[in-house]
């Protein structure tokens, strides 16, 4: 596989920049974007892959468009199909449970019975285990739904919290699969229920998914709004020393850290990682408050997400060294090692981005398969080798990669 169109574009991008009288900074600036994405673009180490940005591109440097986008290569598109439940989860959503469960007549609820599988749920959420968690799903949301409404007057809020949270594990598989409408359906459904429930902390836990439900459709400025009132409307419950007040904050102002990082604006991105780590030194290691997985060592799997999102791939690998992710849940250890792949790509690393791949797919196969940015990836990283090593051709063959072919 050739490299020829990244650094194509790149020179030509270098060269008009210069044209211009234009330092890389100032290039830079007028893109809103950090001189270091424009420095690995010019060099071939990054690619531009969204045609608002290339249209930008040509913009400041007085270009046709066309005479950048001649440079795109023709690539072959991801095979057809969709994640295991998928679907299922989204007819989950489709039901008239609600209503069914108002006009209905149902058995007392089994309330210990209920809250296992809804524990069940996170586990098999955050194993990546989607095709059994609809299977879950399709059982626990019906029953959940109608033992919310006809429990006694007593029962009612903490089975509103179980179903809330029960949303929340739909949100999550929804996110990582790609499927952000059918994850913002899931979030609204459990900020309803949360709010049924009397319980504003579980409501701002709804607010965090949402969140991550826009970063992954790549609404930013949304995203930054979700995480950013939710976070400011906890802060007298945070500073009045509640402990899951703090988890809940730190963990939403990680989230205001990515959509900053993704915007391109790294002094705000590296001023709430910073926040959030004194927020994680109240918290402490041990906690999974709502199910953010919000202490030390997130923050740190944080910190590298974010450096590679602002093109810090440096940066990024340095802090992966000293971070410990066993004992984090399997996804998050998956998206660890995504976002290690990631930065080895920046740097051109093909062999050391695919042994990271490799690992995410051993602790998460069936999460790594579903999600769209790991496809593009591997695209990237075919296109990056001459030729692919039979490792990285195995896994594109897996998810249903083809290779790239360059235009001529």
């Amino acid at each position: 596989m050739s490299t020829d169109y990244e650094k194509a574009l790149g020179r030509k991008i270098a060269f008009n920049r210069k044209r211009r009288g234009l330092s890389q900074k100032e290039f830079a600036r007028l893109l809103n974007r950090s001189e270091a994405w424009v420095s690995q673009v010019e060099r071939g180490v990054r690619r531009i892959d969204r045609m608002t940005v290339l249209e930008k591109v040509a913009e400041v440097l007085e270009l046709p468009l066309a005479e950048l986008a001649a440079e795109a290569p023709i690539v072959a598109s991801v095979a057809e199909g969709e994640p295991p439940g998928a679907s299922r989860l989204r007819l989950v959503l489709s039901s008239a449970h609600s209503l069914k469960a108002i006009l209905g007549h149902h058995e007392p609820p089994d309330v210990p019975a209920l809250r296992s599988e809804v524990d069940r749920a996170w586990d098999l959420t955050h194993q990546g285990k989607y095709a059994d968690l609809a299977d879950l799903l399709e059982r626990l949301v019906p029953r959940l739904e109608a033992a919310a409404r006809s429990a006694p007057e007593e029962q009612r809020p903490g089975l509103f919290r179980l179903l809330a949270a029960t949303y929340h594990t739909c949100s999550g598989a929804l996110a990582n699969m790609g499927e952000p409408e059918a994850a913002w359906i899931a979030v609204d459904r459990s900020v309803v229920a949360a709010e049924r429930a009397n319980d504003p902390l579980l409501m701002a836990a709804g607010e965090f998914r949402l969140s991550i439900v826009f970063l992954g459709a790549r609404h930013f400025d949304q995203a930054a709004q979700a995480s950013g009132t939710a976070a400011d409307a906890l802060r007298p419950l945070a500073e009045s020393g509640q402990i899951e007040a703090v988890a809940l904050r730190g963990a939403l102002t990680l989230q205001r850290a990515v959509a900053a990082a993704k915007a391109n604006d790294a002094e705000t991105a590296y001023a709430y990682l910073r926040d959030a780590r004194g927020m994680a030194e109240q918290v402490g290691s041990g906690r999974n408050d709502y199910n953010t997985e919000f202490g030390p060592t997130n923050v740190g799997l944080h910190e590298v997400s974010v450096a590679v999102d602002l093109g810090d791939a440096g940066v990024a690998l340095r802090a992966a060294e000293s971070i410990d992710a066993s004992v984090l849940s399997s996804e998050r250890q998956t998206r660890f090692q995504i976002d290690i792949a990631r930065a080895h790509a920046q740097r051109r690393q093909v062999d050391s981005a695919v042994s990271a791949l490799l690992m995410a797919r051993q602790l998460s196969p069936e999460m790594v398969r579903a999600m769209p940015s790991v496809k593009q990836l591997v695209m990237d990283l075919l296109t990056m080798s001459q030729p692919p090593s039979d490792q990285l051709r195995s896994l594109a063959s897996e998810l249903g990669v083809q290779e790239v072919r360059t235009s001529t």
